[in-house]
């Protein structure tokens, strides 16, 4: 595995992206969105994850470098952060990826603050192959009535913000315009997929979560790819 960095260029100011990348060469990238902490320790973690199973793996940063320090600061940061400022660095990192290191087909993962982004990302950016978000907010109907990326949406009962009462709202939505969603809820909290954080983690769900992306991964980027060489 190596790890780079690539440089981002939005109307807002420069920004980076981590990138990790497999020994190998690879057929399809993960786009991996932070949480409402910023691009710290875990996401790269979850980074290398990726490119061990052989995807190019980029981080973009959406705080250009700040990195929260308690959730008062990580809330100042997110609130601060517009949706057209987010999207257009998701956006750069695509491009920039996809110029640098020549991989034509991008699935996107984001947790938190993450999830909320790459759900949006999954109804705007078409040519995106598929989509994991986990605990994300919900884009409103006129957004994701458009959503035609393979979504995986993973959540957790106990979660105070991404609650049961708005991912059943998801599944209506899905249901009304036969949108391409599948949504696994876990009896966890908010944030169960982080393993910094011992007081919401739960490994079970976590390991569960987690291969079950890289199934929807398989299907719909490593697959479609093998198809497309």
């Amino acid at each position: 595995m190596n790890i780079e960095t690539l440089n981002l260029t939005t109307s807002r100011g420069p920004t980076t992206a981590h990138v990790a990348r497999p020994d190998t060469e690879a057929t399809a990238g993960i786009i991996l969105i932070q949480e409402w902490w910023g691009l710290n320790d875990h996401i790269r973690d979850v980074a290398g994850r990726y490119a061990n199973e052989g995807y190019l793996c980029v981080a973009p940063d959406l705080y250009r470098g700040r990195v929260a320090a308690d959730p008062q600061e990580a809330a100042a940061f997110m609130n601060a952060l517009t949706i057209d400022d987010g999207m257009e660095t998701i956006r750069q990192a695509i491009a920039a990826a996809h110029e640098k290191y020549g991989v034509q087909k991008f699935g996107i993962n984001g947790f938190c603050m993450g999830g909320t982004y790459s759900l949006r990302a999954a109804c705007e950016i078409p040519s995106l192959g598929a989509a994991a978000p986990f605990y994300g907010d919900v884009p409103e109907e006129v957004v994701l009535a458009k959503l035609s990326v393979p979504t995986l949406f993973i959540a957790g009962t106990r979660d105070a913000w991404i609650n049961p009462a708005k991912v059943n709202g998801l599944k209506e939505m899905a249901r009304k315009y036969n949108l391409p969603v599948e949504a696994v809820s876990y009896e966890a909290d908010h944030a169960f997929f982080n393993d910094t954080r011992p007081q919401v983690y739960d490994a079970e769900a976590a390991a569960d979560a987690w291969q079950r992306v890289l199934a929807h991964f398989e299907k719909y980027l490593l697959h479609q790819a093998a198809r497309s060489a």
